[in-house]
């Protein structure tokens, strides 16, 4: 994210830039909850720092946790989420799965990831199977509650946490190669046929479980959809930095 921090600092010259390196290499395969908990310490000690309000960003997997933040920290002072190439709506694709777990395949990796085991994986946390629903709402302790499919003691806080927030900018493109469907990074999904439903024609969208549908009548709610860029590029891509992240810093 150094390049990142960089071009804000030149471009967007007296704003105080934050990063960390939490849970990176192999320590990034840790549940969820516990990195959602951990790094929303941190950015609740940020904010307390910055009363006036600040603008939070996450790339790839600390995208999906950075939103999660949000929902678990309703009293958060975020402005502005932007969301880099992020498995939002889940995550089913061999690209993706063979970073961590080479031996594995799409088509039965439901069986480690739907287990009391595979939960204990971040990975295993937002695996969402088109072809297996039923054990994904059965075993999956993350996703389908963070995104209100499921419902909590914690749901209504959950979308009150996106409710406060400004404006929620979604980035993510078609040669992503990584985060599969790319679709995504933008609350779009597999149906059980592998047919693409963009997030307007789905439920989380049309029953509004998390507040995307309220957010996006407010003009709060901004897809962006940008070709030609690889997933390990997007935070080195100068034009898509320029261009869709600083221009969200006001």
């Amino acid at each position: 994210m150094r390049l990142i921090s960089e071009r804000i600092k030149l471009l967007h010259p007296g704003t105080i830039v934050y990063t960390t390196n939490r849970f990176s290499g192999w320590s990034s395969l840790e549940p969820m909850w516990h990195q959602v908990q951990e790094f929303g310490k941190d950015l609740m000690n940020i904010s307390k720092v910055h009363p006036e309000g600040i603008h939070f960003l996450g790339y790839s997997q600390g995208g999906l946790i950075g939103r999660v933040i949000l929902e678990t920290f309703p009293e958060h002072n975020v402005h502005n989420f932007i969301s880099l190439s992020a498995p939002q709506a889940g995550q089913y694709g061999t690209a993706f799965l063979h970073l961590f777990f080479p031996g594995l395949v799409c088509e039965t990796a439901f069986e480690l990831f739907y287990s009391r085991v595979g939960q204990h994986t971040s990975v295993g946390n937002y695996w969402n199977d088109p072809h297996h629903q039923t054990l994904y709402y059965k075993y999956s302790i993350f996703l389908p509650y963070t995104n209100n499919e499921l419902l909590s003691s914690k749901s209504e806080d959950f979308k009150r946490g996106l409710l406060k927030l400004n404006k929620i900018i979604l980035i993510g493109g078609p040669d992503d190669g990584v985060i599969t469907p790319w679709q995504s990074s933008q609350f779009g999904y597999y149906n059980q046929n592998e047919t693409i439903v963009n997030v307007q024609d789905r439920d989380i969208y049309k029953r509004d479980l998390i507040g995307l549908k309220t957010l996006d009548k407010k003009k709060k709610l901004q897809f962006i959809t940008v070709p030609g860029v690889n997933h390990f590029q997007w935070h080195l891509n100068e034009s898509v930095i320029d261009n869709y992240i600083i221009t969200n810093l006001d």
